[in-house]
This record gives C-alpha cells, structure tokens and sequence, in this order.
C-alpha cells in the first residue's frame, strides 16, 4: 500500500467526519440517498466526542437535544464505524419504542449496504435485529426497552441508549443497570445517551443533573433548537418583535424567520412543550409538575453569570485543604475582614438520601462557598465548626429538625461554638423565658424563609453562584396542595439551606464613597 492511500486509511480510521462522509450514506429529508456530511449539531456532538476520547480514550456523554436534529443519526454513523473498522467489538441500540428500534437498525443497514467495498467488512448474517461481521468477530444489535434481558449476560464495547427519557419507567433503572454493568470501563468503549427531555424525574435527568455536576463520569452535551439552519418560517407582512423576542435576539442571535419559527410552535403547543422540545437552555427543557417558586428564566441567567469555582477543599485533621473531590467548594477568595454567615441544613447522612449542605454568604450577600456531603449529624457539627472559623467565626444558623438538633447541640452546646443562632421563647403560663437551640422549620417558619430567598432573588439582592444550587431551586415548586417543597426524585437541602443564611443575614450592602466636593462642604 503505498503511503497516499496508507494515509486517506488512516483518516478513514481515525477521523469520524472524514469516514463519514466517504462512507456512509442518509436517506435525506427529501428522499434522496446522500453522503453523511455532518451538519452544525452534528459537528457540535463529534467536537465533544473527539475531545473525549483524546483526554480519556473513551466516550461518555449524555446529550440533551431538540427535536431531529441527527443526533442519532451521528450516533449510529459512529457505532457502525467503530465495529465495521475494529476486531471484537460489539455495539447495542437501545430504543424506547419498537417502530424507532426498526427504523434505527435500518439506517445502519443502509449504511452497511452502501458502504464502499474496501471498507464493507463481510458479513456472516444479518437479522431483524443483528448484523454480524465474521472475520472482525464484531456485530451490532438493536433491541427494544422493555425487555428483561436487554444487555444482561453480554460483554458490549458501545452502547447507544436513545430517547432515555422515554422508556418504561417501570424497567427503565434496572435495564440501564444491566447495561452499564456490560461495558467495561475501558480505552475504546463508548456509551450514547441522547433524549429529549421528558419531565424532572427518572433515570435521564438524574443522569443529566449527575453529568452537569461532574459526579458520574459522562459529559452533557447540549444542542439549541436554533443550530438547525432549517428552523425558521417565512415572515408575514404584520410581523412585529415582542419585547420578549428582541431580549431572544440580543441573548442568542435570532433572526427573524426563527422568531416566526417560535412563534408557530408556540402557538401549535404552548409555551412550555416547545420548551421542552426546542430549548434554548438546558434547564428549560425539563418541565416541572408544579409552578416554579423561584423565577426559571432569572435562575438561568444565574447559570450563565456564575462564577468560576475557585477550589475544592476537604476537612482533613480540623483543617480545610485542597482536593478535588473535596466537599467545600469556593467561589470568593477568602477575606479576613469579611462579615459571613453560614446557613445549615443536616441530615441523616445516607450515601442514597438527602445531603447535608452549608451555604456561606458574605456581606453583600455573594454565596462564597458550598459545603455538601453525606455525613452523620454528628460529624456535621465538626465540620459547621470549621467552617465558622475558616470563615472569621461566620454567625451560623441551623435547622433543628429532627436529626438537626444533634447538631446543633453538638456545635453549640458540646463544642461551645460562640456565634449560632439560638431562640428564645416565652412559656405563656410561666412567664418564664427558654433558649432553644437552632431554627425550627414549621408550617408557618418554612414559607416565610422561602418567601424571603424569593424576594431576595427578585430584588437582585442576592448573587449565586453554585450551580447545584440553581438547579436545586429550577425544581423548587408549589405542588398543588400549596405545599412549597422539591419536585419528585430532587433535592431540597442547597435550597433550605441558603434560604436559612438569608434570613438571618441583615441584608446586602456597598461601601458608599463621599464625593470630594461634598466631603469638603461637610468639613
């Protein structure tokens, strides 16, 4: 082989756009059969993948798309190349509905029929639901959500997981179990999850919440409706931008006809279906089963605006230091002049249950820094302790519910903490006063530090920076029975335990400086 075509095979091999576009061949939207060239969503997928595979040898990503933009479409491409090219490898589709398992393994035949000869590995049989290459001792599979046994018992190198969010939830978390159990976690194995989003519940968005926080080894991949060049709708003579629709344009660069695009299928679906199935941002895609306590669209420019984290820190020896999985997370560099306050929310400590959270907010009501784990009450109060003095002996409050109070009176009582919040009350037929220990969170406490971190947040008081806590407050909602609380699977401890900081903090301030002018009339 002489080095010209040595080096066009080791593109073939090597660079998926290349190999696509020499390859493989779609069935277009107006029925013509045509080289896959990878369009702008596409391209935006292979980006993150190839980035993937270049610093981890491996491909993990989850991606949260609009509706057929040729994600799965890239996704089979990908598949089909990596097991037509490559000895013992076997790949598994895995679909939520039977007619997109067909209609899937279809494409990948039309890829491996029109493939060109050179690059067309023989094939010792091919099924409904199985194409299998006997000389590379390779297949790819296609099987249908539902089923038992989908994945148990094999030994898979890629899987594509497609419209997650739509499986049976019944079977949905024991069926990805099987699959990720199949493929090792190993150089050379990739696994797809693509969707459109489908609710705040399930094994999706507790995949893509676990991928935006960097906890469970994928990347989330994100695909705006208006990357599809094909999304607009000609204008009609009347047609006049909506206030809302000029803040649309200077925030992502619409044009008109993908404004008269919205418009449409707004009209078609409302306002919150066409969030979920064109979004513009992630989190307007997963709707809600209540209303919203806080504003969604000011908690997404909250996400846009967050700071950089600073450091990771851990608690090692009654000393906070640097580690990356450590459970402090900083966003203001630390200032010994600084006023802080620490709101605290504990909990049992189950690795599967709630988090204990300390929310640290400075004098201008900036959140400096996060403080979440699952850790013992007990042991909580150690850390709150440490906390109040990293924080030059922050005034820390905390919730005294139910496993609370062991913290609290651990911290206040055991290790003499000299700054936390304590209540005093008045037995009414004694007369005689009572010091209780910590905040307690009732039926009437729990809506009035909500409503306050509400009116905080619309007066622009407060400046967030966490991103767990954003999407915390994202699921936030007030159920149909008035109860404020986290939607269903979500979590609420980011959430108590800022809305605790705020209300003891005695409100956002600037230094203000007199003009000389002024200065030298008042002397």
């Amino acid at each position: 082989m002489d080095k010209k075509l040595q080096a066009v095979r080791k593109r073939l091999f090597e660079e998926f756009p290349f190999y696509a576009k020499s390859a493989l061949k779609i069935r277009t939207k107006e029925g013509e059969v045509a080289p896959l060239k990878l369009n702008a969503a596409q391209k935006i997928l292979d980006d993150a993948v190839a980035k993937q595979i270049q610093t981890e040898g491996k491909v993990r990503v989850i991606i949260l798309k609009a509706r057929q933009q040729g994600l799965s479409t890239y996704t089979g491409g990908f598949l089909y190349h990596s097991v037509s090219q490559q000895k013992a490898k076997k790949a598994m589709v895995i679909t939520h509905h039977a007619d997109s398992t067909r209609a899937l393994f279809d494409m990948t035949k039309r890829y491996h029929e029109h493939c060109p000869e050179i690059l067309r590995p023989h094939t010792k049989y091919s099924s409904r639901r199985e194409l299998s290459f006997d000389v590379l001792d390779s297949s790819y599979v296609v099987a249908t959500a539902g089923g038992d046994s989908v994945g148990r018992g094999e030994t898979l190198t890629h899987v594509h997981a497609s419209e997650l969010a739509f499986w049976p939830k019944s079977t949905a978390l024991d069926i990805w179990n099987g699959l990720t159990q199949a493929v090792p976690n190993t150089k050379g194995t990739a696994i797809f999850v693509e969707s459109t989003a489908n609710g705040v519940t399930g094994i999706y968005f507790d995949l893509w919440k676990g991928a935006c926080e960097g906890t469970n080894g994928f990347i989330p991949v994100f695909i705006p409706w208006f990357t599809d060049p094909e999304y607009r709708e000609p204008i009609t003579d009347s047609f006049e931008r909506t206030p809302e629709e000029e803040d649309l344009i200077d925030k992502y660069d619409l044009d008109d006809e993908q404004l008269m695009f919205r418009r449409r299928k707004i009209a078609q679906n409302g306002i919150d279906l066409f969030n979920q199935e064109y979004p513009a941002e992630p989190e307007s895609a997963f709707l809600n089963t209540g209303r919203p306590v806080f504003n969604p669209e000011q908690l997404q420019e909250c996400l846009t605006d967050a700071k950089d984290v600073k450091e990771r820190l851990a608690l090692e020896d009654g000393e906070f230091v640097n580690n990356r999985r450590g459970e402090l997370t900083t966003y203001i560099n630390h200032d010994e002049g600084e006023n802080y306050v620490i709101g605290a929310d504990s909990s049992m400590g189950l690795r599967n249950g709630d988090y204990s959270v300390a929310q640290v907010l400075d004098s201008k009501k900036r959140q400096v820094a996060t403080w979440r784990g699952h850790v013992h009450p007990d042991y909580f109060a150690e850390v709150l302790k440490a906390l109040g003095e990293f924080f030059n002996e922050a005034f820390i409050i905390v919730e005294n519910n139910s496993h609370g109070i062991l913290t609290c009176t651990r911290l206040i009582k055991d290790m003499a903490y000299p700054n936390a919040y304590l209540e005093t009350q008045i037995d009414k037929l004694t007369d005689r006063e009572t010091v209780k220990l910590g905040f307690t969170t009732t039926a009437k406490t729990k809506p009035l530090i909500i409503d306050q971190l509400r009116a905080a947040m619309r007066e622009g008081e407060i400046e967030l920076n966490d991103k767990v806590t954003i999407r915390e407050m994202l699921t936030y909602i007030v159920t149909e029975t008035g109860a404020m609380e986290a939607e269903a699977s979500c979590f609420d401890d980011c959430v108590m335990a800022l809305a605790l900081a705020n209300h003891v903090h005695e409100g956002a301030w600037e230094p203000v400086e007199t003009p000389a002018e002024l200065y030298i009339e008042m002397v």
